[in-house]
């Protein structure tokens, strides 16, 4: 098992996490206000933007994000960490950013 650094940007908050663990579990357990919903990478209410590592989330793929924005953004409730890493919470990828933005987003009435 090894152990990783997750830095979260703004609020300079670190944590240590297993590379058997998801980052989101590990926020959970340590107090940390991360923000999460379905806990299944559906939502994407738990994204944040990777700015420096790498991550393991192979199942993001085949759910809410696209290949290409896997790259570049973590689903904190399936990510798992590859390397110490560098993150910019509640940010979303480009394509629901524009739904955040303008309120269009669906509902459980909808």
């Amino acid at each position: 098992m090894t152990e990783h650094t997750v830095e979260f940007i703004e609020t300079g908050e670190t944590i240590t996490v297993s590379d058997r663990q998801t980052i989101l579990s590990r926020c959970i357990e340590e107090g940390i206000a991360q923000e999460y919903s379905c806990r299944v990478g559906m939502c994407l209410a738990c994204s944040a933007e990777i700015i420096e590592g790498e991550v393991e989330q192979t199942v993001a793929e085949k759910r809410g994000l696209t290949e290409e924005e896997a790259e570049s953004y973590a689903l904190t409730c399936m990510a798992r960490p590859l390397s110490d890493l560098k993150l910019r919470r509640g940010a979303y990828p480009p394509s629901i950013e524009n739904d955040v933005e303008t309120g269009d987003l669906a509902s459980a009435d909808d």
